[in-house]
């Protein structure tokens, strides 16, 4: 597998031909092909089992496919469906910070990589906050910050609102549009909820590993609106 190929800007994400199987031999995606151009937001969509998740982990190096092409603009953020799997350290200001690690950066540098990431979700305030202290939405919007304070060219968001109550679930999305407007990041965003493609500026249409449909989100809602009425 070759994680770059010849693509060249505004091409953020893309898959070209991808296969992944499990050791015990179920396909898991077959043939998957998609593009996002840098600076929008995308939603996947599917039934379970229909390897949206498995793609974006794929996406994010956490595992291998057997063949197939991925090239996704560095640095990668990924923000699970449950953020107690991802939220490390006791306090907000402290597990954003422990991100930065590698980075080497001075104090104040990361209290100011810091600062800014929370102030860009409405955060700002909270450092000294305890994780366990936070609502299901404040603690996806801290793992986003982190994203962010790692300066994150491409988010990967996997049924970040699975969790949430209706409101907070569109708190969230509405955020994480403005967000890509606001600083120009690409994102990548799984979801199963039909409301939530009025947030995106496209979507794809995942079916039994592969992309059957994909572009104006409206139509795929309409789409899928008949296909359950």
């Amino acid at each position: 597998m070759n994680r770059s190929p010849s693509v060249t800007p505004p091409t953020a994400i893309q898959v070209q031909d991808l296969h992944f199987q499990w050791s015990n031999g179920v396909t898991i995606l077959d043939n998957c092909s998609l593009q996002v151009r840098s600076g929008e937001f995308w939603m996947l969509l599917g039934a379970n089992g229909s390897g949206k998740s498995t793609l974006l982990r794929l996406l994010a190096g956490l595992l291998a496919p057997q063949s197939g092409e991925i090239y996704i603009q560095p640095p990668v953020g990924f923000v699970f469906q449950n953020p107690d799997r991802q939220l490390v350290m006791p306090t907000v200001g402290a597990d954003i910070a422990f991100g930065l690690v590698e980075e080497q950066l001075s104090f104040p540098e990361i209290r100011a990589r810091v600062d800014e990431a929370l102030e860009t979700v409405n955060l700002l305030g909270l450092q000294r906050r305890p994780i366990y202290a936070l609502s299901g939405g404040q603690k996806q919007r801290v793992a986003i910050a982190g994203a962010i304070a790692r300066h994150c060219h491409t988010l990967l968001l996997d049924e970040p609102t699975a969790l949430l109550d209706p409101d907070g679930q569109i708190d969230l999305v509405v955020q994480v549009r403005n967000l890509v407007r606001t600083k120009q990041i690409t994102a990548l965003w799984v979801t199963h909820r039909l409301d939530e493609l009025d947030y995106c500026d496209g979507a794809f249409l995942l079916e039994e590993g592969k992309v059957v449909d994909s572009g104006d989100p409206q139509r795929l809602k309409q789409r899928l609106t008949r296909t359950f009425a």
